[in-house]
């Protein structure tokens, strides 16, 4: 192992430098208590994200082709002092368990969860705003892809069901090119709380659904306020999220055709509803 700078040489796989890189596959699996307190981004944008908090990130793990890149990241970032470990692709492959494609892994302190009240991620009272609600989003590439939807369309926050995939879950993340880092979330404890609690807060729950009652989103006028809803692919809404809807939108589509990935419907329904910070 040799040093430069902050810039660290692995050549041995076992090396207890990069333990926090170790069997990243293995530790996934885990879900978020796997990792006390620490996750993955993999992808030199993620990566980017990362060094732009203070703090957030331990180390870099990167090969020799994106070294350049990442020490010029690392220099101009919030962060310049953060270690940079540098291997081959082999010994990076062999340290984390899978195949490295984009040469560049990096471990970062993850945000407490159990911080980030409800009304952290809301619009301010009294003030117009998008919050994109989600319900029962298991799928690690479609928990990315809304938080890319969001920051698109400059939602204000995003709210999490209980039971929705961790968005700093790695392929999530990189999914999200890192805006899982950027747009702010609640994760609910009490689902129908929280639902009860988007009501109390003056914000419109506007539903996706295909029920029979639902208005076209053509025809939908958006609230100043608006809680949009979105559920998993194949259960939808539940029972206690449809009755705390004051509206349900459905997308028209073709005859034959009656519905969309998720992270294309809730990015067809944002559209219309979310119209602060655009340009």
């Amino acid at each position: 192992m040799s040093h430069d700078g902050n810039r660290i040489r692995i050549t041995d796989p076992l090396d207890p430098r990069i333990e926090d890189y170790r069997d990243i596959r293995e530790k996934d699996l885990l879900g978020r208590g796997g990792r006390n307190g620490l996750f993955i981004g993999e992808a030199i944008l993620v990566v980017e994200v990362m060094l732009a908090k203070p703090g957030m990130t331990r180390s870099v793990l990167v090969s020799e082709a994106q070294l350049s890149r990442v020490e010029a990241l690392v220099a101009a970032s919030a962060s310049p002092r953060t270690p940079i470990f540098v291997a081959d692709t082999e010994v990076i492959e062999s340290i984390a368990g899978f195949k490295i494609h984009r040469g560049v892994l990096a471990c970062g302190n993850r945000p407490d969860e159990e911080r980030a009240t409800l009304e952290s991620v809301l619009p301010p009272a009294g003030e117009p705003g998008t919050v994109l609600v989600c319900e029962g989003i298991g799928n690690v590439d479609n928990i990315g892809l809304l938080f890319r939807n969001a920051a698109a369309f400059a939602v204000d926050g995003v709210v999490l069901s209980p039971d929705c995939h961790d968005p700093l879950y790695r392929k999530s993340l990189r999914v999200s090119i890192g805006h899982a880092l950027r747009v702010p979330y609640h994760r609910s404890r009490d689902w129908a709380r929280t639902l009860k609690a988007l009501n109390q807060h003056r914000m419109e729950v506007i539903g996706t659904s295909l029920a029979p009652e639902a208005i076209p989103l053509d025809d939908a006028i958006a609230p100043a306020r608006t809680a949009l809803v979105v559920g998993s692919e194949f259960n939808g809404l539940g029972t206690i999220t449809l009755d705390a809807c004051d509206q349900l939108v459905r997308i028209p589509m073709a005859v034959g055709t009656d519905s969309l990935n998720v992270g294309v419907a809730a990015a067809v329904c944002l559209h219309p509803f979310a119209r602060k910070n655009r340009v």
